[in-house]
């Protein structure tokens, strides 16, 4: 019989590709993985791998064999929940990947209320890229994702993944205070007023940044940016500080004092939160009971009013 944790490995090595990457994944040393893969070639018995260059190459059987693979692993974790399902109580470890602004505005209230309810349940977190995370989910590094989604920039879907929307949060004009930087910052009344003005933007190839560029592109000029980082808290305070403008989520506001003004954009753009999980893990209860408090917590989300209209 082959054994499952090698054809796991396999079913790792055609979704990441590599077996640096494979070991990586798992905490294994590459020779690690290759000497099991070795084990699973001679336990199948017939090629499994082939050299092509320097790269590892899944041969037709291995392809085949990866295919039943993910069925076996979807039906272990169907069996792992239905266990679950008839324990009294919740339990279990849960992974969780977060998006920065989502981790301060709604993870700490979260995990609070689960350590409250569910003493047992233990959850993993880690803040991580949405994209990332999204196929770091469907190839089970996490169980749950809290993830985000820009207008006319959607983000990959993964066979297997079960979304919901638990959050719209509009999208603003973040306005240094109107005596900041000797009052330059005070007469804008639309978006042309800043196409002279520094911009703060996360780096290329997030979708916050190309949806940015667009809405400036579209109205008329190209965005002076200079100012570049992941971090949107640094955005706040380089906002505040008269050194940029910058769009910010109304989520990265909630529960803070901030003096950036805020106004709103033509359209009210805004921008999708939503959760991701693994629909063979979707009936597992403690996913649920750390998903349904995420949801919570999200509605619960008082961002305040912008101070005018662009």
């Amino acid at each position: 019989m082959l054994e499952m944790k090698r054809l796991r490995l396999l079913w790792e090595l055609q979704t990441r590709g590599t077996v640096a990457a494979v070991a990586e994944a798992l905490s294994y040393t590459p020779s690690a993985v290759s000497q099991q893969l070795s084990l699973l070639e001679r336990e199948a018995g017939v090629p499994l791998l082939r050299k092509s260059g320097r790269q590892l190459e899944l041969t037709p059987a291995a392809r085949a064999l990866v295919r039943e693979t993910e069925h076996l692993l979807a039906g272990l974790e169907r069996a792992e929940a239905a266990l679950h399902r008839n324990h009294s109580r919740i339990s279990g470890t849960v992974r969780v990947a977060v998006f920065q602004t989502a981790m301060l505005a709604l993870m700490p209230q979260t995990l609070g209320r689960l350590r409250e309810r569910y003493p047992e349940l233990r959850v993993e977190m880690v803040q991580y890229e949405p994209k990332s995370a999204l196929r770091e989910t469907w190839a089970r590094a996490f169980d749950l994702v809290v993830a985000e989604q820009y207008p006319h920039h959607s983000t990959a879907h993964y066979t297997g993944l079960d979304r919901e929307v638990i959050a719209r949060d509009a999208l603003q004009l973040a306005l240094p205070p109107a005596d900041a930087a000797g009052g330059a910052f005070a007469n804008v009344t639309r978006l042309q007023d800043v196409a002279d003005m520094p911009w703060v933007v996360e780096q290329p190839g997030a979708a916050s940044r190309h949806w940015a560029v667009q809405l400036c592109r579209s109205a008329g000029f190209e965005p002076d940016i200079r100012y570049e980082t992941p971090d949107l808290q640094a955005h706040v305070r380089l906002v505040e500080s008269g050194t940029a403008v910058a769009f910010l989520p109304g989520l990265v506001h909630g529960g803070m004092e901030s003096r950036v003004r805020r106004l709103d954009l033509e359209g009210a753009p805004e921008r999708t939160i939503f959760t991701a999980v693994r629909e063979s893990m979707g009936s597992h209860p403690a996913q649920n009971a750390v998903r349904a408090e995420i949801a919570h917590q999200a509605s619960l989300i008082d961002t305040p009013e912008a101070v005018g209209n662009l």
